[in-house]
């Protein structure tokens, strides 16, 4: 009866857009990943909406794994674990000291990267779990000077409850040297909060790339984000990263057919011209969406008809809500399926290939996904 009341008062009604998230897949790469390091816990990063994958969802799916706690940015992103997900929740941003007050300490865990959030903190006590954030040669955010933070903030240290101890590394994906400083300096920083007589269950600084890197027992955590969605954080052929499986797709629908006489133009600016007599299909994705311009006149998507399926290029500028593909004279309907991004790597439309060709990172690409845009576990 519940359920029938909660879909007469919110029912699920149909969309032309749709993004598709492979549970199987997120789950296959979590183990995977998991088999990399197994004497570390895994701390999936599910901030930006999950890399565009959708905070509740993956949430959902993660509950079906050993994970501890999730990682999301800020007290909006907890609010929607707090009721997703079944573990922790580590908030890894930093946020207005007030923020603090709101969340269910019960289940958070706070990174700390300066003394101000610190004494806001500890006004709560233990019940504060904090993770310290060293600055070990990213220069972004964090505590450089260690010993000068632990001599000056002693009496604030003592009321919290401090459970890890973490970093981030600047070129992880890369063969750098300053992989080895930052290492050094985060391992030297460790001993000095064990001298001090801290000693933190979670010892954390690897990132997707660190993962499949690392061999450092020191660690006992790591936050792989792009990993567990299935990307290849590595841009070389060494085979590292090989084993991910992508899990997401986009999906819209033709909402328009015009046809075009050889030399007509097409979408804003007219930088599109029919070479020959064809057929425009237009999709209501634009940049709002997350489809970017730089994708004009490049990019390649599936068509799916009843009867047969095949690549088309955007023909023009992208725009807010709306994008054109030349399909030729193949024979297409209003309501025909558009594959946007592909699951298989060597699409064409496969999140990589496309960002490739805008000249960007897959992060980039994914998490302009629009937020309303609806997500289904499949």
């Amino acid at each position: 009866m519940l359920n029938f009341l909660r879909k007469l008062i919110k029912p699920k009604y149909p969309t032309l857009n749709k993004i598709e998230i492979s549970a199987a897949n997120i789950l296959d790469n979590y183990r995977h990943l998991k088999t990399l390091q197994p004497t570390a816990a895994i701390f999936p990063v599910l901030k930006a909406n999950a890399y565009g994958h959708g905070l509740k969802e993956m949430c959902q799916i993660l509950n079906a794994t050993d994970a501890p706690l999730v990682v999301v940015d800020s007290f909006p992103e907890a609010q929607i674990a707090y009721r997703y997900f079944q573990a922790k929740v580590l908030i890894l941003g930093e946020m207005p000291l007030k923020a603090y007050r709101h969340c269910q300490f019960k289940r958070t865990e706070f990174t700390v990267y300066n003394a101000g959030t610190l004494k806001y903190l500890a006004r709560f006590g233990k019940r504060a779990k904090v993770h310290l954030f060293f600055n070990s040669g990213m220069n972004r955010e964090g505590l450089k000077d260690l010993p000068a933070f632990l001599a000056a903030n002693k009496k604030y240290l003592a009321k919290v409850d401090v459970v890890g101890f973490c970093s981030h590394l600047a070129s992880a994906e890369e063969d750098s040297p300053l992989n080895e400083t930052q290492l050094d300096n985060f391992s030297e920083a460790l001993e000095t909060l064990r001298a001090a007589g801290f000693f933190p269950k979670w010892v954390h600084l690897g990132n997707s790339a660190a993962l499949f890197k690392l061999d450092d027992q020191l660690l006992t955590a790591y936050r792989p984000g792009l990993a567990l969605y299935g990307y290849n954080p590595f841009s070389d052929e060494s085979g590292r990263g090989d084993g991910l499986k992508p899990a997401l797709e986009v999906f819209s629908h033709i909402v328009s057919l015009q046809d075009l006489s050889a030399g007509e133009s097409v979408s804003y600016n007219a930088i599109y011209h029919a070479p020959e007599a064809t057929r425009i299909a237009v999709i209501p994705f634009g940049y709002f969406e997350g489809l970017d311009r730089r994708l004009s006149n490049r990019a390649n998507f599936l068509v799916q008809t009843e009867r047969e399926e095949f690549f088309s290029p955007i023909a023009g500028q992208v725009c807010m809500n709306l994008t054109c593909l030349d399909i030729g004279l193949r024979p297409a309907a209003v309501g025909d399926l558009v594959k946007i991004i592909s699951a298989q790597p060597e699409d064409q439309n496969s999140l990589v290939n496309l960002s490739a060709l805008m000249g960007t990172i897959p992060y980039e690409v994914l998490v302009k996904l629009q937020g309303n845009i609806r997500r289904e576990i499949i």
